[in-house]
């Protein structure tokens, strides 16, 4: 079996029959649950398989009389070139005309007909000419041209025994009736379309539709005679050289057990006016067996029979015999049972023991082999199938639609299996993955031979081509290799032993030898099972491998010799049991004990035979010759299309592959088994060392050619990656074929193999050879003469040029590369890396043609390319690697120039650019800059920048070795320039991995000034958009020489980048200058900043005002702590830098100066002062200005700072007004003084006082109280912290809830020794507001300190009480007054006795008369008026009574004094 293809819109289960004509076949499949609808598929050589097929649905059920020819009712038609003839179960028959399935418009029904009355059919056929016979059960049949209208004359023909012979023979006649129709078939003989029929009664009739006539009747008597039943018949094609018509007929015998036996007759014919039928009396026999039969074909001299265990064919001999030999062919159940490890009970658990002996360590070495061999075996064309996978994943509850399912690529599925397997085996170790894989293959292969069950037969007479119709698939058979027989069959059975094509089996004893030494190598295979094999692949293929090959072999020997390892007979006892694995364990002993037996009798059997061992080795040598690819010479030039036979020669190849390197293996083992058993077969020691030296190399090369042949012919393509807009523009391809578009919707699907990609670029001429004609389906020899020409343009080149193995795996290297195929280069070139170090001449490899030199390039253009298309982490970071090693290989190894110039541009690799004799130096520099320039491209900067590097080890060298010679033409560039740029790509690399502090060494060590600086100016640009300009002020960059230039470089960028950017520019000048102790520039730095900030944000109309006014704070604050680190004497910053002057210059060396002018200078001042100098002070002017700024900002109110040095009495009372009165008094402190100072507190507390006045702060009040909204300074993660904010202590407060009072009363209390006439002016204001207000307590205390024990009377400074008396007198509030005279009166009257003395001084005490009169003559005038009589009375009383006393005492006190 060679090839399976799924058909993934067909799911049916009976073929009825196949008409074959050119160019196509069709056959028509009616589906076992739609008994209305007919499916048809159409197959051509010329085309690919079909995935869609034509559904016809009829009114009724149909039956099996389904026929499908072509159309000779309209010859030549090309739009209609099919007939179609459906006989419904009701009896109505219709006829169709049908156009190409693949590419169907429409149908037209010629005729539509009910055949009821013709009474009950029981079979039917069809001609190409529109005319359909029926079977009646009467025994007549009826031919129906249904091209005619059944009115017409010729519609309906009856073929039946004409009555008037049967009268002739009177009443010998009577009773006599013809049998009912069983079966019929129609054939051409002589372009006569002949009738045969079996009846039920045994007879045979042949029957003329041209002229209704009978031409032949045969009683089959034999047979009929025993009881047994004419079943079913068909009839061959007529060979006109020997006249024979072959006939089979199917006879079911009516025994106990039913059989069935298939008869061939054969009919000779004689053509003359009418065509004249005798039966040959010979007969041949084809028994039945009892797993029965699903089809029968008749071709030529072949009879073909489809059972259920494969197909037999039978040679027609047309002699006298009763058998016939027979050629069997397997079905592909047996290759896929043999593939999955489900052809034996043991294959599975022989895979795990296997393993286990061979990987020694745990299961990380064990799960990724097991688990790859399963998958690359489901994913094998001919194995996998989507139908069956698909079900299979839905028995885990894996839910795909068929759409889905059928886009997913080979990757897709691999990854959706694996991820079930980990999902089911939940433990992880390897008996529970192992046992997951077990069942899921076994279920996998259950659900295979549902969905291709077998149906039908596939032939085409034309050519011998024999196919298979499944359930769900179609399967074409091929005949074997020599090797493919020995392997699959005893040698005892063979019958004639092959000689494999080789002159040296002249003598006969060299073919018994072979094939005992065959019998020996095939008893090392079956002892180790076919998982070895696989293993042993998997070392090959896998990259990186788990375990070498080499050591593979050593232990697949162990295991000959000593049986499996311990850690597999604890498997046994963990899986099994311990009985059962003990007897599983006694069994597998006694077994080995067998093999080794068999094999040293074997073994001494055939040395006794040949006499010496060289002469056994000499057939072996010869008998390996025969597995080496063979090389045929080929002519192409036309090119081979992706087609029906591309499919079908991929496949056979990857059969074949399979079973050549499994031979090699095979005989490499044994082999290996020999020498390590030598001494007890008596080997001398130069036969060993043939072996080793000789025939283990020779298997190896075997190996390794197989291998890639299976290789390209197994491995799925990848699927073309969609990089950028131009990329899927081109997948769109715009005018371009159809077979190009179908190739690339193949590409990563598991039935696209690389072996197509080979077969795009193969041009064939082979006109005379009917397997390369596109125009037919190849027969079964033809295709191994397509894989042994394919294997060969492959293997050796379009000619069989004596190519190096290097040369031509680079060749193909080259045509994977440029159809994107990387994982497959990669592959490649590893397998080919891997076999070249392994064979004894490596050493000299790089010494012949620069073809390793190739090797490793086209790998590095490999893993560059893999990295690029979609890698990540530490995938990408390994293939970076792996293309830098290889990169660096290519250029020193041995002729690398020669060789790597000679790789044709058209291979989609780079064009490396040089031309003519360079030095070897010359040669890398130029290289290693090449390499730099493809991962710049690939934005791989990591390896641009190792090679980079390593170019400018070469420059030297390079430029010394090229002016030495006079041969070669100098540079074009010096060395200084050729070092900058390298430098220059260096830095750019540097960059853009972040490598900030070797970027930076890259600029220093740069020899051209130039790009050292142009690359110093992308550095900071660099670290300023990745936020990472604070390296510059760390200490971590040495500025040699170039800090100047850093800082003119950070002041430009500065300068032109936006004063709201974060990072800001000017922070980082500050702290590189303060970095580098210079206070006074940091200072100008952030005085630049804040002096930028204010005047940008002011033009721009800034939203959010107070953050900017915030960092104009942080900016001033931060230049005045610098200048507090400075001198005072040197206390001060320079004039600022003009900017406008600044940004009309690109690249300054010399940055212009910003003057801001002080006030005008008075006449005394000095000339050059106009131009003068920021001071400390006058930074801290601005910085309080800004602060109120800054808080009137956040309570909403608008002020802007002319930038004068004073501040407007009009500040002072918006702070008032907002209740910022620590900052009212900051703005006073700092920029009153003296007799302004005093009028400004007096101005403020009066403002303050008028709030304590409740009719004149409720209507007064303007907005909303900023207090009652929570002020609170705070600072996002992307602003600057600001430390010690102004006014953070009344923020507190008013936050706090203290009422206009208390407020009052604090700042009167911190600031009345700033102005003592404080207190009288809050009392004065509050009683000119409120003549009837009640003075707090706390005020009135005000007027009363300092006085000691009020023996002093009323005297005082700025406050005192006789003020406070002076002010109740003048605002009427006589009570008051009047009590306080009459408490310092009644304190004077009461003084202590140490205290009389300091009162009977003269000016000791005084009291104000003048007032007390006036408060006198108010009270009077009070009483003359009538208001308040009583009370003004009282208070007259009260202060008479008190003036009296007073005076009195102070007369006493005067007398005393004068005494």
């Amino acid at each position: 079996m060679v090839l399976s293809h799924s058909l993934t819109s067909f799911k049916f289960l009976l073929l009825s029959q196949l008409f074959n004509f050119f160019p196509a076949i069709c056959t028509r499949r009616i589906h076992k649950h739609l008994p209305h609808s007919l499916e048809l598929l159409e197959l051509s050589a010329n085309k690919e398989f079909p995935k869609l097929g034509l559904r016809i649905t009829f009114p009724q059920a149909l039956s099996s009389s389904v026929f499908l020819c072509k159309n000779e009712i309209d010859i030549g038609s090309r739009s209609h070139p099919y007939l179609l003839y459906a006989l419904t179960v009701a009896g109505v028959a219709y006829l169709l005309r049908l156009g190409t399935v693949s590419t169907y418009a429409s149908s037209s029904v010629i005729r539509e007909f009910s055949l009821h009355p013709h009474g009950p059919i029981t079979s039917a056929a069809a001609t190409p000419t529109g005319c359909l016979v029926v079977g009646r059960n009467d025994g007549s049949l009826a031919c129906f041209q249904l091209t005619l209208e059944s009115a017409a004359p010729g519609f309906l023909q009856e073929l039946r025994d004409d009555p008037g012979i049967g009268s002739l023979w009177g009443f010998m006649s009577r009773g006599r009736t013809v049998g009912a129709v069983q079966d019929l078939a129609i054939s051409m003989v002589h372009g006569k379309p002949l009738i045969f029929v079996i009846h039920t009664d045994g007879v045979l009739r042949v029957w003329d539709i041209s002229f209704h006539s009978r031409l032949f009747s045969h009683k089959m008597n034999g047979l009929t005679m025993a009881g047994a039943a004419l079943v079913r018949l068909w009839v061959g094609q007529a060979d006109n050289d020997s006249s024979i018509i072959p006939l089979a007929i199917l006879y079911r015998h009516n025994s106990e057990m039913s059989s069935e036996t298939i008869y061939i007759y054969s009919l000779h014919f004689n053509v003359g006016d009418r065509i004249v039928l005798l039966m040959d009396p010979s007969e041949q026999i084809i028994p039945i067996e009892e797993d029965g039969w699903i089809d029968v074909k008749l071709i030529s001299n072949k009879i073909c029979i489809l059972k259920n265990q494969g197909l037999v064919l039978h040679k027609l001999l047309h002699t006298n015999v009763t058998m016939v030999d027979e050629v069997c062919y397997a079905l592909q159940e047996d290759f896929v049972a043999d593939q999955l490890f489900q052809s034996s009970e043991h294959s599975l658990d022989d895979l795990l023991l296997i393993t286990h002996s061979i990987f020694s360590s745990s299961k990380d070495h064990i799960l990724p082999v097991v688990s790859s061999i399963f998958l690359r075996r489901l994913l094998l064309p001919g194995i996998h199938h989507n139908a069956a996978l698909r079900t299979t994943l839905l028995d885990y509850n894996r839910h795909w639609t068929e759409s889905d399912f059928h886009s997913l690529t080979a990757d897709g599925l691999k990854k959706e299996i694996l991820s079930l397997i980990e999902h089911e085996g939940l433990t992880g170790n390897s008996s529970s993955i192992f046992c997951c894989w077990k069942i899921f293959c076994a279920r996998y292969f259950q659900n295979w031979c549902k969905s291709n069950a077998p149906c039908g037969l596939l032939v085409d007479s034309s050519t011998g081509t024999v196919g298979l119709i499944r359930k769900s698939s179609v399967s074409l058979f091929r005949s074997l290799e020599d090797i493919e027989r020995v392997n699959d069959g005893s040698l005892d059975e063979l019958g004639n032993f092959p000689s494999f094509g080789l002159d040296s089996f002249g003598e006969a004893l060299d073919c018994e030898l072979l094939a005992e030494m065959l019998r020996c190598v095939i008893n090392v295979s079956q002892q180790l099972g076919k998982t070895a094999s696989a293993i042993f692949y998997e070392s090959l293929i896998s990259a990186p491998p788990v375990i070498s090959s080499e050591e593979i072999i050593p232990r697949l020997l162990k295991i000959l010799e000593t049986g499996y390892s311990s850690t597999a007979a604890v498997l046994h006892i963990s899986d099994l049991g311990p009985d059962v694995a003990w007897e599983k364990n006694l069994a597998d002993h006694k077994n080995l004990r067998k093999f080794s037996i068999d094999m040293m009798l074997s073994l001494h059997a055939l040395h006794e035979k040949s006499g010496t061992w060289s002469r056994i080795l000499s057939v072996i040598e010869n008998y390996l010759k025969y597995l080496i690819p063979r090389k045929i010479i080929q002519k192409f030039d036309a090119e081979v299309a992706l087609d029906i036979n591309a499919s079908i020669l991929v496949q056979a190849m990857s059969q074949v592959a399979k079973v050549m390197f499994e031979s090699a293996l095979d005989i490499h083992l044994f082999l290996s088994y020999l020498v390590s058993i030598s001494g007890q077969i008596n080997m001398l020691h130069d036969d060993i060392s043939k072996i080793q030296l000789e025939l283990v190399p020779m298997i190896q090369e075997i190996i390794y050619e197989w291998l890639l042949l299976h290789f390209f012919a197994t491995t799925p393509s990848e699927s073309a990656a969609i990089e950028d807009f131009s990329s899927q523009l081109s997948l769109l391809q715009i005018d371009s074929n159809t077979g190009r578009r179908s190739w690339n919707e193949k590409l990563g699907k598991c039935e696209f193999t690389l072996a197509f990609i080979f077969l795009l670029n193969v041009r064939s001429s082979s006109k005379d050879q009917s397997h390369c004609s596109p125009r037919s389906i190849p027969n079964v020899q033809d295709i191994i003469d397509s894989i042994r020409e394919f294997a060969s343009w492959i293997m050796w080149g379009q000619n069989g040029e004596s190519l190096t193995v290097l040369r031509r795996a680079a060749d193909l290297a080259l045509i994977l590369l440029r159809h994107g195929q990387y994982d497959a280069v990669e592959h490649l070139l590893t397998i080919v890396e891997a076999h070249l170090q392994k064979e004894k001449t490596s050493h000299r490899i790089q010494a012949t043609d620069g073809g390793w030199c190739i090797l490793h390039h086209l790998l590095g253009c490999c893993f560059l390319a893999q990295a690029h298309r979609g890698l990540h982490g530490v995938l990408k970071e390994r293939k970076v690697h792996e293309a830098v090693r290889c990169f660096f290989r290519a250029a020193s190894g041995n002729g690398s120039a020669q060789a790597l110039q000679s790789l044709p541009q058209e291979a989609g690799l780079p064009h490396l650019g040089i031309d003519g004799s360079v030095s070897d130096a010359a040669w890398r520099l130029h290289y290693y800059q090449w390499a730099m320039q493809i991962f710049e491209q690939y934005n791989i900067s990591e390896g641009a920048c190792q090679f980079a590097l390593a170019a400018l080890e070469q420059v030297e060298e390079a430029y010394s070795a090229n002016n030495e010679s006079h041969d070669r033409a100098p540079f074009d560039e010096s060395v200084s320039t050729i070092k900058g740029r390298l430098w220059a790509h260096v830095c750019k690399f540097t960059l853009d991995l972040n490598l900030f502090y070797d970027a930076y060494c890259a600029i220093i060590s740069n020899p051209d000034e130039e790009s050292k600086y142009i690359w110093l100016r992308r550095l900071i640009i660099v670290l300023y958009e990745r936020g990472a300009i604070k390296i510059l002020c760390g200490g971590q960059l040495p500025f040699i020489g170039l800090t100047e230039k850093v800082e003119q470089e950070l002041a430009w960028k500065a300068e032109r980048s936006d004063i709201l950017a974060k990072p800001n520019l000017y922070k980082l000048l500050y702290a590189f200058e303060m970095h580098r102790h210079n206070w006074r520039k940091a200072a100008s730095y952030m005085y630049l900043y804040s002096a930028r900030l204010r005047t940008e944000t002011s033009l721009k109309g800034y939203q959010q005002l107070w953050r900017a006014l915030k960092e104009i704070l942080n900016g001033l604050s931060a230049a005045i702590n610098a200048l507090h680190l400075v001198h005072p004497a040197y206390a001060w910053i320079d004039p600022l830098l003009e900017r406008n002057v600044l940004h009309n210059e690109q690249y300054p060396s010399k940055k212009a100066r910003i003057t801001i002018e002080d006030q005008p200078a008075s006449n005394d001042v000095h000339p050059q002062s106009w131009k003068s100098y920021i001071d400390i002070q006058k930074i801290e002017n601005e910085f309080v200005l800004t602060s109120a700024e800054y808080l009137l900002s956040l309570a909403h109110v608008k002020w802007t700072n002319t930038g004068t040095q004073k501040a407007p009495l009009e500040l002072v009372d918006l702070l008032i007004q907002t209740n910022l009165y620590d900052m009212a008094f900051t703005v006073l402190l700092r920029f009153f003084k003296g007799s302004e100072l005093k009028r400004g507190l007096e101005r403020v507390f009066s403002a303050m006082s008028l709030k304590c006045c409740p009719h004149i702060v409720n209507s007064s009040r303007v907005g909303h109280d900023p207090t009652t909204q929570g002020l609170l300074l705070t600072s996002s993660k992307d602003e600057v912290i600001i430390h010690g904010s102004p006014d953070t202590s009344s923020a507190n407060q008013q936050s706090s809830g203290i009422n206009q009072w208390g407020t009052l009363e604090l700042y009167l209390d911190r600031y009345k020794v700033f102005h003592a006439r404080l207190p009288l002016i809050v009392a004065e204001t509050l009683l000119r507001t409120d003549s009837q207000i009640e003075l707090p307590l706390w005020l009135v205390k005000l007027f009363k300190v300092g006085r000691r024990e009020k023996t002093l009377g009323m005297t005082g400074q700025e406050s005192s009480p006789a003020l406070l008396f002076q002010l109740y007198v003048d605002y009427g509030r006589y009570r008051e007054a009047t009590n306080l005279l009459l408490e310092y009166i009644g304190s004077f009257a009461s003084m202590r006795p140490a205290n009389i003395m300091n009162r009977k001084r003269p000016f000791g005490v005084w009291f104000p008369y003048t007032t007390i009169q006036r408060l006198w003559c108010q009270l009077e005038e009070m009483i003359n008026s009538g208001h308040m009589v009583d009370q003004c009375k009282q208070l007259k009383d009260l202060l008479h009574g008190a003036l009296l006393k007073h005076l009195q005492l102070v007369k006493v006190d005067s007398e005393d004094a004068l005494s």
